[in-house]
């Protein structure tokens, strides 16, 4: 439903699966808490980094079929290094 929040109060991607894109080429995926003069803050967070020979979209592929591998139980994602955010889509 469009324009729900999830809790009262917060944003509206507050308690969503949501993907970070990094402006080092990381890619964050999470449940998204809230975003401040800090960053990004996210819950059960797997991340992805290029460098890791694996790619992006391969990554993605096996986190939709088998979940997130959780790296982070928290994370925040400083606001220099977030860029766009957006609704993992199965």
């Amino acid at each position: 439903m469009t324009g729900h929040v999830f809790h009262p109060g917060h944003e509206e991607l507050h308690g969503v699966t949501v993907v970070v894109h990094g402006a080092s080429g990381r890619t964050y995926v999470g449940r998204y808490h809230e975003r401040g003069a800090r960053g990004v803050v996210l819950h059960d967070v797997g991340v992805h980094d290029a460098a890791s020979g694996v790619p992006r979209d391969e990554w993605m592929a096996r986190l939709r079929k088998f979940g997130i591998k959780v790296d982070h139980r928290t994370l925040v994602v400083p606001e220099d290094e977030a860029g766009d955010i957006e609704r993992l889509a199965g």
